[in-house]
């Protein structure tokens, strides 16, 4: 019986702190929109570009790391996976940054510089 007494503890003890680790039982704040911002570079520079996630909530979030970026047109300008955008030749080109299924969009006019 003192067996049954100890693991039973050792149950609700374990269950309980699991319970307080995982936090609250509400569900996350879901990503309602993403806002992207930068300046666009001129053919050969190179700019960094950020994503900003708005939340049902109302907070926001920097989700530059997490997003999968994009260039509409990539002879007009590409852009890695951390949002570094290079100016490739001059024209426009939209920039999209993607988590999930929500995107961000922004118009980028590259200059053919000096």
């Amino acid at each position: 019986m003192r067996y049954r007494t100890i693991t039973l503890l050792t149950v609700l003890l374990g269950a309980a702190i699991f319970t307080a680790a995982c936090g609250s039982t509400t569900a996350p704040s879901s990503l309602a929109s993403i806002t992207v911002t930068g300046t666009a570079p001129a053919v050969g520079g190179v700019s960094q570009f950020t994503a900003t996630g708005a939340l049902s909530e109302g907070t926001t979030e920097d989700v530059t790391s997490t997003a999968t970026w994009m260039s509409s047109d990539t002879s007009v300008l590409t852009v890695s996976s951390t949002g570094a955008v290079t100016g490739v030749g001059p024209g426009s080109a939209s920039l999209f940054a993607t988590v999930g299924a929500v995107t961000g969009a922004l118009q980028l006019n590259v200059s053919a510089g000096e």
